[in-house]
């Protein structure tokens, strides 16, 4: 499936999320692989099948091998930390204070920019709602020259990505189809 193919699949009550999905498609703030990165982790962070495929299929092979391998990891890394550091966050105590005792290497060797794989792990954590996680890789990313605007411009891939999704997982319950069937 193609992104197009994706968007023609909402709605017509989402016809803005179509719209949305376009324009941030040809984003011109972040660099491409910036751009493209964030549709990847944003899509594995969602965990439709429809959007996954769709999403990776159209800004996988924009990415280098390098790149789309980092895109994931960012995506995997992030999925456990955005659950551990919202838990340390949300409970407070001496959580924050206790090692982690998780590994995290790829975060330290992501195998691109430094800058791309903080960006990404700020989508991954905008849709995974971890408060701790958003203000720590935006205070990196910021302090490496990365603009609001940019950082806006991830979160906005972010937010639909996370909502084409939920539309598309909603509209497959409510006619009791699998999630993947809505798109074919």
């Amino acid at each position: 499936m193609s992104l197009e193919s994706l968007r023609n699949s909402l709605p017509d009550y989402a016809r803005d999320l179509k719209l949305n999905l376009g324009s941030l498609a040809s984003e011109t703030v972040l660099t491409d692989q910036q751009r493209d990165g964030c549709f990847v982790v944003s899509a594995l962070a969602s965990r439709s099948p429809v959007v996954t495929s769709a999403l990776v299929a159209e800004f996988g092979p924009k990415l280098s091998p390098e790149a789309l391998t980092a895109a994931k990891a960012a995506a995997a890394i992030m999925g456990m930390n955005n659950i551990y550091y919202r838990f340390t966050h949300l409970v407070g105590g001496d959580y924050a204070n206790m090692p982690a005792r998780l590994r995290m290497n790829v975060m330290a060797k992501p195998g691109v920019d430094k800058v791309d794989f903080e960006l990404w792990s700020i989508s991954v954590s905008a849709i995974n709602g971890c408060g701790m996680c958003l203000e720590s890789h935006e205070k990196v990313v910021r302090q490496h020259g990365v603009t609001q605007e940019q950082v806006q411009a991830a979160v906005r891939i972010a937010a639909v990505v996370h909502a084409v999704a939920a539309v598309l997982d909603g509209e497959a319950a409510a006619v009791g189809a699998p999630a993947v069937a809505a798109a074919a």
